[in-house]
């Protein structure tokens, strides 16, 4: 079996309301596979289904050669399931919670204590094992959880937003431990906001609305999305300018960055030439322009964006 998991044409409905809207996919064994989007966008609801934990409305999904709506148990007992909330018990120590969960997972006395002793070395936790886990800083308490979804050695990891709320130190070092669990053949699927984040996977999905938008390497979509170029500005005032810029039929998109302005440009020269002008016409000092690498954000925004265009469109024809 090549694929982990296989995704044909999945949907859920809460009453009228169609949160997952007949999602297709595969997801190659060992890989790490990205699922990217906003909010509201679909991304749980999926990951829920795909875990056994909600039963789809329609369609089929086929998790570590089991099918999710016919055998949720199978399919359970072959994963480890890593929700966006800090799950463990808070009252309970880092040792108590490892015995806890491999209870569940049915572990044998000998077992437990050779895979507790594994998750507490691969999570940095020795020495602080009987420390609860309420008193563990953000980024030890997703060690903890993280070890805990993996005591009972699962072929398929689902990681639902699992850096939320922690530092950017801590993210890095979760990360690593993800890409040694891929390198020793797990198979993990994560969804996340950040897209920094994205770039560690080897496939990414885009979901909107419940729809996938597209899919493929980080390198792919923004080869195949982004061939304009992308110039970063650094000015005072930049949802004022971004405004500006938006209004110009020489600008195809433009997005804010923290306290930097993106904007696609189809002719760079020129638009080098008509942004100081621009800009100095309202009052709005500019420090720098330079033309840079589009992101994974560049083309989550390209995307996103475009859908969201065509629904204004659609919205106004009716």
């Amino acid at each position: 079996m090549d694929n982990a998991i296989t995704v044909r044409d999945l949907s859920k409905r809460f009453g009228p309301f169609k949160a997952v809207d007949g999602v297709s996919f595969t997801v190659a064994r060992g890989e790490i596979f990205g699922f990217l989007g906003a909010n509201g966008a679909g991304k749980s609801t999926t990951i829920r289904m795909l875990c056994g934990l909600l039963e789809p409305t329609s369609g089929t999904a086929v998790v570590a050669g089991h099918d999710v709506g016919r055998e949720p148990d199978r399919v359970k007992a072959r994963i480890g399931y890593m929700s966006q909330k800090f799950s463990l018990y808070e009252d309970l120590t880092v040792a108590e919670n490892l015995r806890f969960f491999g209870g569940i997972y049915g572990l044998g006395n000998h077992r437990l204590a050779q895979r507790s002793a594994w998750a507490v070395e691969m999570a940095g936790l020795k020495g602080r094992e009987r420390v609860l886990a309420r008193d563990l800083a953000g980024g030890w308490r997703q060690r903890l959880a993280l070890g805990c979804a993996l005591l009972h050695e699962p072929q398929i990891l689902f990681l639902d937003e699992p850096t939320g709320g922690v530092d950017p130190v801590s993210r890095r070092a979760f990360w690593a431990l993800i890409q040694s669990l891929a390198r020793g053949g797990t198979t993990v699927f994560v969804t996340t906001h950040f897209l920094d984040e994205a770039e560690y996977c080897r496939t990414i999905t885009l979901i909107h609305a419940g729809r996938l938008v597209d899919s493929g390497s980080p390198r792919q979509l923004k080869e195949e999305h982004l061939r304009t170029p992308i110039l970063e500005i650094e000015c005072d005032r930049v949802v004022e300018a971004m405004r500006l810029l938006q209004a110009q039929p020489w600008v195809e998109e433009t997005s804010v960055f923290g306290t930097l302005l993106h904007a696609a440009v189809p002719d760079e020269a020129a638009a080098r030439e008509r942004i100081p002008t621009l800009l100095a016409e309202h009052g709005i000092a500019l420090r720098r322009i330079e033309r840079i690498l589009p992101s994974l954000e560049d083309v989550f925004i390209h995307l996103i964006g475009g859908k969201n265009r065509e629904t204004r469109e659609v919205r106004r024809e009716k």
